[in-house]
């Protein structure tokens, strides 16, 4: 008889007991939540099969116990999907910006859906007056290396014309409320002739088109690397309170529509993203399978 060691991860556990009394004790939300290590769990949260088998390749089989890391795993879930994945844009946190010498009812732009395709194929995407950008992507007063929008700075927005602040609205709060923008208009994506400079490109949606949908931004289920391993310390007292964020209204363009359960997308410069089960047709859900590169050690670094 020849016994191997069970495959360990970081930040999770995957003892069928212990995953057990998360779901019992109402920890997670059954077993297929997407932070589970279940087969359910690891599909509903949009890991591929195939990225999962390369990833087992990569680490062998051994006798003697090892725990693996999770950023591992998630690097193989990042190669697999930056090939296959649809580029889509989403503005989670939205912020109204409206191009005040943008005349007429809007126009379809052309935008690749995967550069890394042999053939690259494209799709058509609205723009008009009033769009949304992400809120981080705006400051009052931004610092010398901030390549994103401020007053008086200029950013291209992806595959269609550079634009630049020349205003902005506050709210009741305090909090910017809509930002007033300028664009050139031959500087449009492919035919720039504008001369004018742009470090920073921004995603964006078209508020005339914009499809709201929910996210569910899913993370690391315990904050330890090795939660079970404590001694004086039982592993739920782990348990990651942050590992599920719910944004009920983020704003995408209309092809996230023909996306797929359980296909994955890439939100462009947010992370990979796949639709859950739960998803209907007038209430799409994305949950996010991982983000573009692993920003968990500095966030922990920094707390």
């Amino acid at each position: 008889q020849t016994e191997f060691a069970r495959l360990a991860l970081t930040h999770t556990v995957l003892s069928k007991r212990k995953l057990a009394q998360l779901v019992e004790e109402g920890v997670v939300d059954g077993w297929d939540d997407p932070r589970m290590p279940s087969i359910s769990g690891l599909r509903r949260r949009g890991y591929p099969a195939s990225a999962i088998r390369a990833f087992v390749d990569k680490i062998g089989v051994a006798r003697t116990n090892s725990v693996h890391d999770i950023e591992l795993l998630e690097s193989f879930i990042r190669t697999e999907l930056n090939e296959t994945a649809l580029r889509r844009m989403a503005v989670l946190r939205p912020i109204k910006v409206t191009i005040t010498n943008y005349e007429g009812a809007g126009e379809q732009l052309s935008i690749i859906n995967n550069p890394e395709e042999e053939t690259p194929t494209e799709r058509s995407v609205a723009f008009s007056q009033s769009i949304y950008i992400e809120r981080a992507d705006f400051m009052v007063d931004p610092p010398k290396k901030f390549f994103r929008l401020g007053p008086g700075r200029a950013v291209r927005l992806k595959g269609a014309y550079i634009i630049e602040c020349t205003d902005y609205k506050l709210g009741a709060d305090g909090e910017v409320e809509e930002v007033i923008c300028k664009y050139y208009e031959n500087s449009k994506s492919g035919s720039d002739t504008s001369g004018v400079k742009a470090k920073g490109t921004l995603h964006w949606v078209s508020q005339d088109h914009a499809v709201d949908i929910e996210v569910r931004l899913y993370d690391r289920l315990f904050t330890d690397p090795t939660p079970d391993a404590h001694e004086d310390k039982d592993y739920i007292d782990f348990y990651n309170e942050d590992s599920l964020q719910v944004i009920p209204a983020a704003k995408a363009e209309q092809a996230i529509k023909t996306c797929e359960v359980g296909v994955g997308a890439q939100f462009m410069r947010k992370g990979y993203f796949v639709k859950d089960p739960d998803s209907t047709e007038d209430h799409i859900v994305f949950n996010r399978t991982v983000t573009l590169r692993d920003t968990w050690k500095k966030l922990q670094e920094k707390k």
